[in-house]
């Protein structure tokens, strides 16, 4: 197929025929407002900048549902003035009943790949985001593509760059840096740094399924709606390379195609065309 290749480089893609989606883009916003949310309290007491320049409700939305966690808390554990602190991936746990990480695959030549490493992956639940800054079809791509296997085509012809090193994290900082309104971060860097803040951002790292490797994952794409609450954007791993703000944020979020139990890897049904 013409028009997958930039720069002669590798490019992964999913195939014309899964366009149509596993689950509603209500489901997919639901699921990343709750874990960011979570995450969003657990942070709380850095929050405090961001707290400042909210509307009167919704800062006494999350003070009344940080309350109600401190009450079960105290139920649970005779009354702890520290607020507890938990790791993100122990937050994604808590809310979707799993935690994902980054681990050598089990395939041999794949390098690292992503597990399920607690609880179980329910068929139809997002498992992980592919981070990354994303390009329209005519913005310029190809330095940044040269040699690079963490390029996303979507369907549209959008291309998303997971790649963590080199010129890519370069031009997701820069994009983050401008898009900063105050306090207010449009987007989440850390992933390209080993302390990640949202424990779904490694999407980039799920290998292709094989021969004898099924895919338990597909890919989906996901635009963020103008109705997302401005102060949960700091866990978005995805950053428009244009400052032009006419189209909503693309995202693409991995869905699991059956039940994933613990300590199995994802494989994903793209695409790599490497010339």
């Amino acid at each position: 197929s013409v028009g997958f290749m930039i720069g002669g480089q590798t490019l992964r893609y999913v195939p014309e025929e899964s366009k149509d989606k596993i689950i509603s883009d209500e489901d997919v916003l639901g699921t990343l407002l709750k874990v960011f949310q979570a995450l969003f309290l657990n942070d709380f007491h850095k929050q405090s900048d961001i707290l400042t320049i909210l509307p009167k409700p919704v800062k006494s939305k999350y003070q009344d549902l940080l309350a109600v966690q401190y009450q079960r808390v105290n139920l649970l554990e005779n009354k702890h003035q520290q607020q507890n602190i938990f790791k993100p991936e122990e937050i994604l746990y808590k809310t979707l009943g799993f935690s994902v990480a980054r681990a050598t695959s089990s395939l041999i030549s794949a390098g690292r790949g992503v597990f399920v490493t607690k609880g179980l992956v329910p068929k139809g639940a997002v498992v992980s985001m592919y981070p990354g800054t994303v390009y329209q079809k005519y913005e310029p791509i190809f330095f940044q593509s040269i040699g690079n296997p963490f390029i996303f085509r979507c369907l549209d012809g959008v291309l998303i760059d997971g790649n963590d090193k080199g010129i890519s994290k370069v031009v997701y900082r820069s994009c983050n840096g401008r898009d900063r309104l105050g306090p207010l971060k449009m987007s989440d860097s850390t992933w390209l740094t080993s302390e990640i803040h949202n424990p779904l951002a490694i999407g980039q790292y799920v290998n292709n399924c094989s021969n004898d490797r099924a895919a338990n994952v597909c890919y989906q794409e996901f635009d963020v709606p103008a109705v997302f609450p401005v102060e949960l954007k700091q866990y978005l791993p995805n950053i428009a390379y244009s400052y032009e703000k006419q189209s909503p944020l693309r995202c693409v979020v991995l869905i699991a195609l059956r039940d994933i139990e613990q300590g199995e890897e994802l494989f994903s049904n793209y695409y790599t065309i490497v010339s």
